[in-house]
């Protein structure tokens, strides 16, 4: 049974949209829906896709988290073999070389705010809810986080959130920086596609590198972050990419990326 799948959208088809497919469960992912997420990461990293939309075929649940009910009972031997495969599905996520949305609508908890917070940007409609509730049940955020929250919203309501395990309605997440825009839900899908056009007609393997450098060189040492932006820099140069958007400049006319 396909718990996530993907699909080419747009005018060129060089959108891609993977769906979280669930509802029954409020898409809560279990092991089998993890491994297919890995699987369709790594179809869309080796393929012309400019830019990933992470949606929910449910308007109440974007991702509510590991099925807790699989892990009912389990050994701890499984329990860890099951972590290894979620680390990995977020870790696909986030290592994708293409920019990747998140569009949530409904609960994102847990895990599922873990997924949203591996993509690059947050879109969000007014019903969305985060939270990393994990301390109530005795655990942490293993997904990423404690590590990734911080660098979406301010350090101290980074931790305010984790150590509380508080329930954030969409505006409270939006005054503390972590989504890129808060709509409404009718128009939230919409709002995702034009930003993923906007990228899309943009030179890939800038768009890349731009990536790249701005998730490599996060907290690195100053002297050593300047060369390595240019080492991504260097990589855009010599590309027919370039080449173009020099000649689209000169001519007067919107530049056609070919991602080479």
């Amino acid at each position: 049974m396909a718990f996530a799948s993907w699909e080419r959208i747009g005018d060129k088809g060089t959108i891609g949209k993977i769906v979280l497919n669930r509802p029954e469960a409020r898409n809560a992912f279990n092991t089998e829906m993890g491994k297919q997420i890995i699987d369709i990461c790594q179809q869309i990293a080796k393929s012309d896709i400019r830019v990933v939309l992470l949606t929910s075929s449910s308007s109440k649940a974007f991702c509510s988290g590991a099925d807790l009910k699989e892990r009912n009972g389990i050994s701890e031997e499984e329990f860890h073999r099951h972590h290894e495969i979620f680390v990995e599905m977020f870790n696909a996520i986030a290592d994708l070389p293409q920019p990747v949305i998140a569009v949530v609508d409904g609960y994102a908890l847990a895990g599922g705010f873990e997924l949203a917070l591996n993509c690059d940007m947050i879109l969000a409609s007014q019903n969305a809810v985060f939270g990393l509730p994990e301390v109530t049940r005795g655990i942490m955020p293993g997904g990423g986080g404690s590590r990734l929250l911080q660098r979406k919203v301010a350090m101290h309501i980074a931790k305010e959130w984790l150590f509380t395990g508080k329930f954030v309605m969409a505006e409270e997440a939006n005054r503390a920086g972590l989504l890129n825009e808060l709509t409404d839900s009718s128009v939230l899908y919409n709002r995702a596609i034009e930003l993923a056009e906007s990228i899309e007609k943009n030179a890939p393997i800038a768009v890349q590198n731009c990536k790249s450098s701005v998730n490599d060189l996060h907290g690195m040492i100053d002297r050593e972050a300047r060369e390595q932006e240019n080492v991504y820099y260097s990589r855009c140069l010599n590309t027919e990419d370039r080449y173009e958007g020099i000649r689209a400049f000169v001519e007067k006319r919107s530049p056609v990326f070919i991602g080479k």
